[in-house]
């Protein structure tokens, strides 16, 4: 592996890196004109008109339609869970918890992935895992208390359960992903299409199908672009590129962090002390995960 393609991995993973931490701003901004139901009908949109076009410039557009009912099944059910439902529970999380808050809580989800691959890939559970679990979910509590930590209390519990449930989410579509074996950005284009047959429903059936305000709806865009879309073929580019996935899946954990700054600079939110410390812990507990020891 050549030192430039380690570079343009790196170039390529901390771009990525930067667009996800805009993304939690972006939310905030749509959901002040949208609902959870027109914001994923216009990103949904956005992203897949986006895999179409990649598809065609990669001249792959003869391995789109799957060869197989069963492939078919599986994509219809990869879409339902993401972009479909993942989104619409995520999108209803940050219509009703300061952003600093949800993103963070949706950013378990490794650990929920942790708990997850035990019954469904039979992995068994180690003494680490247990060790992140604790730490991670800890931090979750000290960031739902909103910076109120003396007096202590859940605030906002069901959009912390919904953020949550959303990396439950995540998870279950991940270990599905695992499973299929076809090309990733032909799986990201068959449950984008999926998904988008299903919002429109969705949106018809409720009188979701129209949407008002210049800025929320470029928000919106924007999301199906760099939340969505061509954030992820850039991220399986660096994976591909890099000689290892560790140095590059790492930086990832910086999104929280930077996506913090966003928030306060832009959505003008006053950060806690208590988001700062619960983010470090559910980051601490995802690192810790790492670590080799045999299973309880």
């Amino acid at each position: 592996m050549s030192q430039v393609n380690q570079s343009r991995a790196y170039f390529l993973a901390l771009l990525t890196v930067l667009f996800w931490s805009t993304v939690a701003t972006a939310f905030k901004i749509a959901l002040r004109n949208l609902n959870s139901i027109q914001l994923l009908l216009i990103a949904n949109s956005t992203s897949f008109l986006i895999y179409s076009l990649i598809l065609l410039l990669r001249n792959k557009k003869t391995s789109i339609i799957p060869i197989s009912r069963k492939e078919i099944a599986l994509s219809a059910f990869q879409g339902f869970l993401n972009p479909f439902g993942y989104y619409l529970v995520l999108f209803r999380a940050y219509s009703i918890l300061p952003a600093q808050i949800a993103q963070p809580v949706n950013f378990i989800w490794p650990v929920v992935l942790m708990l997850l691959s035990a019954p469904l890939l039979k992995q068994p559970i180690r003494l680490t895992g247990l060790l992140a679990l604790f730490i991670s979910f800890a931090g979750v509590l000290i960031l739902s208390s909103q910076g109120n930590i003396r007096h202590f209390r859940v605030n906002e519990p069901a959009g912390i359960a919904l953020a949550f449930s959303s990396s439950v989410i995540w998870s279950l579509f991940w270990i599905l992903n695992l499973r299929d074996k076809r090309d990733d950005l032909i799986k990201l284009f068959m449950s984008s299409f999926f998904s988008l047959i299903l919002i429109f429903i969705l949106a018809f059936a409720t009188g979701n199908l129209t949407a008002t305000g210049t800025r929320p709806l470029l928000a919106a865009i924007y999301i199906g672009i760099f939340e969505m879309g061509i954030t992820f073929v850039i991220w399986l580019k660096a994976l591909q590129l890099s000689e290892s996935t560790v140095k590059i899946s790492n930086l990832v954990y910086l999104t929280p962090f930077i996506s913090l700054i966003f928030i306060h600079s832009i959505l003008k939110e006053k950060l806690y002390f208590t988001s700062v410390i619960g983010l470090c812990l559910i980051i601490a507990g995802i690192m810790i995960q790492h670590i080799k020891n045999d299973p309880v």
